[in-house]
């Protein structure tokens, strides 16, 4: 069975949203929830996230809605926090790895913390019984995939094309797919531009994909009040899943 990994943003439209949401997620059979931290520059992240992130930020969100929120999660869902490096660096990684045991979150995803960087972290995190996710991108060579993967843990994120979330991009990712699976037993996600039309193409030789702005484009729909935001990406995560096991 391949996995479903979705994405929605922390506090938007607001924290209690996102305890709603995440549930409602979980019961669509989402296999593991990643909760966005809102943050004012999401280099990795297209129009669709960077918007959701801003409306967060307006609406006051703190850190501890993250923790609060991610605690009433993570005994219902598989849940990894998926964040800029910035506020990791200023709060310290100590504090993260305390409050995401003290939670049951089981993970971090930091996308603009390049592996050579992570390595001063990988171990504390992984000691501390979380899992670092490692990224794999289209442009890596051979040699570096084996550098990457030999030691990932939980899954490997694999960027989907250059450039960032949202973009809808395509590109044959089987010649990539075959080089990490030559070194390594780690599942392997694919992420970016993954939506209901792309979602069984984007599987194809994978363990799962990563599902992001199509779930938040729904958040940022005005047209529709909360519990309608709630049942459509519940509608979107049943039929995705099914099309990547189909």
């Amino acid at each position: 069975m391949k996995h479903l990994v979705a994405y929605i943003t922390t506090g938007f439209p607001s924290t209690d949203f996102t305890v709603d949401a995440a549930l409602a997620l979980a019961e669509a059979g989402v296999d593991t929830l990643e909760l966005g931290m809102p943050f004012s520059d999401p280099v990795a992240d297209g129009p669709v996230i960077e918007a959701a992130n801003l409306k967060a930020l307006q609406n006051s969100f703190r850190l501890q809605h993250l923790f609060d929120a991610s605690a009433k999660i993570a005994p219902h869902i598989d849940t990894l926090w998926m964040g800029y490096f910035n506020p990791f660096y200023h709060k310290g990684m100590d504090t993260f790895i305390a409050e995401a045991n003290k939670a049951g979150v089981n993970g971090f995803i930091i996308p603009d913390l390049p592996f050579e960087e992570a390595q001063p972290y990988k171990p504390i995190v992984e000691e501390s019984g979380l899992n670092l996710i490692d990224f794999i991108a289209p442009t890596d060579s051979r040699e570096r995939i084996g550098q990457i993967v030999t030691h990932a843990k939980k899954f490997i994120y694999l960027v989907a094309y250059a450039g960032i979330t949202g973009a809808g991009k395509s590109e044959d990712l089987q010649e990539i797919v075959a080089n990490i699976k030559g070194f390594t037993d780690t599942p392997v996600y694919v992420g970016f531009g993954v939506d209901q039309n792309t979602a069984k193409e984007k599987a194809k030789g994978v363990d799962g994909v990563i599902v992001g702005s199509a779930f938040v484009k729904v958040l940022l729909d005005e047209t529709l009040n909360n519990s309608q935001k709630i049942t459509r990406i519940a509608q979107i995560a049943k039929e995705i899943k099914e099309k990547i096991n189909d």
